[in-house]
């Protein structure tokens, strides 16, 4: 992978993750407790060998830019290697990014004086596993010159997404923004090719591309463009995408075992975490026996900037009073401590205090955050910096809660931070 550099866009304004975008980008969201969900983009990176990244950021970025900064400082210049946070700079005009192939133009003289042989194009916010280097395999292997990795969603589902016409080789034939009448899989009238915006170029089609369009977006413009000129193929995600990692398994006795699968269940998971109720679903998809996002793998782990705080600690247990502290099919970050109070099925940020008699059940709490004696926290998201006061319930009143908070269409409360202070 030395001959590929990956471009990572990350300057979304996340308008539908509002009110967690107010103060930072999308692609700097919390996620998973002790990560920001570009950690997942970045990670995949390093463990698919590919050590030249550039990051282009542009909306709110002063938060993902000091995470990059003392998350992300592990490349040696000295080998070549290098993580390159890029600000707009209107280097071609007077205009800041209007669009994810408007932010690679404004930057291809980062390309152009190495240049690789292939730019991977990836998104700074979306949640999966991905080895890269098989997408590079793949793209060679069908000698494309542009390789657009897609997922199989319903068709019922499809208008919401670019979706891909393929021959039956996956060669691709059609590329359309959210159709009306989106074309199905050819033999599978019930299934759509959805692209997750992951692209792979030879860098000359890349430039040649480009600098011959004033034309903005990856999506929308450049790949229906290329059709014309060049050839595109499709990579089906959850069949040829292969993560290898070590994975735990019980036997009926109880007994523990390590081993090593060639491609463990969530390679084929992917989620745009695009609005408020992705998101949650996200997160909620870490917890439980058998997650269907695995954060624990050792072959394929995920990276991030460890803040230093104690470890987690649970004090109290007192059957008569009710008051037990005790988390439960749960993800508590470092710093937290559970405190006669009872977390179920819940992802807890750094620093969260619960304190005695409350409940939290099906909830993401960031860090720095106290939940108050006998309070009863269901199905939210409560931003950092937030003290609830005692006696207080979210989740359980939904017209009250809109009275207070913003409200999903799925019922999920957000309390933004610094509400409660």
């Amino acid at each position: 992978m030395r001959n590929v550099i990956a471009l990572v866009m990350a300057g979304g304004k996340g308008e539908r993750l509002y009110p967690l975008t107010q103060d930072r980008s999308k692609p700097a969201v919390p996620f998973g407790g002790i990560y920001r969900i570009i950690d997942i983009t970045l990670s995949n990176c390093i463990n698919s060998g590919i050590y030249k990244i550039i990051v282009l950021p542009q909306y709110k970025a002063q938060s993902l830019v000091e995470h990059i900064e003392v998350g992300w400082n592990i490349f040696s210049y000295a080998l070549g290697h290098y993580l390159k946070v890029v600000p707009p700079q209107m280097r071609t005009g007077d205009q800041w990014y209007q669009g994810t192939a408007d932010s690679v133009r404004q930057n291809l003289y980062l390309i152009e004086r190495e240049p690789p042989e292939q730019v991977l194009i990836l998104s700074g916010d979306h949640v999966y596993k991905m080895n890269y280097a098989r997408f590079k395999g793949y793209h060679e292997e069908k000698g494309a010159d542009i390789t657009v990795s897609v997922i199989e969603v319903p068709i019922s589902e499809a208008h919401r997404y670019g979706i891909v016409e393929v021959a039956e080789d996956y060669r691709i034939t059609g590329f359309h923004e959210k159709p009306e009448s989106p074309a199905p899989i050819p033999g599978d009238p019930d299934r759509a090719l959805a692209s997750m915006g992951i692209y792979i170029f030879n860098t000359s089609v890349l430039i040649d591309l480009l600098k011959s369009s004033v034309k903005d977006d990856f999506g929308k413009n450049i790949i229906p463009d290329a059709l014309e000129k060049y050839s595109l193929h499709a990579f089906p995600y959850k069949k040829e995408n292969r993560v290898e990692d070590y994975v735990h398994t019980f036997s009926e006795e109880g007994t523990r075992f390590r081993t090593l699968e060639p491609c463990v269940p969530d390679s084929s998971y992917w989620r745009d975490v695009g609005d408020l109720d992705a998101y949650w679903n996200a997160n909620m998809d870490l917890t439980g026996v058998e997650p269907m996002f695995n954060l624990y793998g050792t072959k394929w782990p995920l990276r991030t900037f460890q803040a230093q705080y104690p470890p987690v600690k649970t004090v109290f247990k007192n059957k008569a009073s009710n008051r037990i502290g005790m988390a439960l099919d749960s993800i508590v970050s470092h710093g937290s401590i559970i405190s006669g109070g009872v977390i179920k099925n819940s992802v807890l940020s750094y620093n969260v205090m619960v304190r005695s008699w409350s409940q939290v059940r099906e909830s993401v709490i960031m860090s720095d955050v106290e939940i108050g004696r006998h309070s009863k926290i269901m199905k939210a998201i409560i931003d950092k910096r937030n003290v609830i006061p005692a006696n207080t319930e979210i989740g359980y009143d939904p017209e009250e809660d809109r009275k207070r908070f913003m409200v999903t269409p799925r019922g999920i409360v957000v309390v933004a931070k610094e509400t409660f202070r």
